[in-house]
């Protein structure tokens, strides 16, 4: 899996999430850098198992429009059981 590419600009939001995390939450002070290995970490870390969710998440959408979709070709059948009269 490749790594996860992200824009500059959500890439800085995140590193300023993480610090503001430690800050709150644990009461730490931590710079650019260091958060910026954090979001690495994690990112390398947790990425693949959230990628994976997010694919079998789509598979059961994939799945239950492919039913939806099978049924409603299914209700554009026409009748052929016609009778002829003489």
């Amino acid at each position: 899996m490749r790594p996860i590419k992200l824009a500059k600009e959500q890439r800085d939001l995140l590193v300023e999430e993480v610090r503001h995390y430690f800050e709150t939450e644990r009461g730490e002070m931590i710079g650019h850098l260091a958060a910026e290995g954090i979001l690495d970490y994690f990112a390398a870390t947790l990425g693949p198992y959230i990628y994976n969710q997010a694919l079998s998440d789509c598979r059961q959408v994939v799945n239950e429009r492919m039913i939806t979709l099978e049924e409603d070709i299914y209700a554009l059948e026409k009748n052929t059981n016609t009778k002829r009269t003489r």
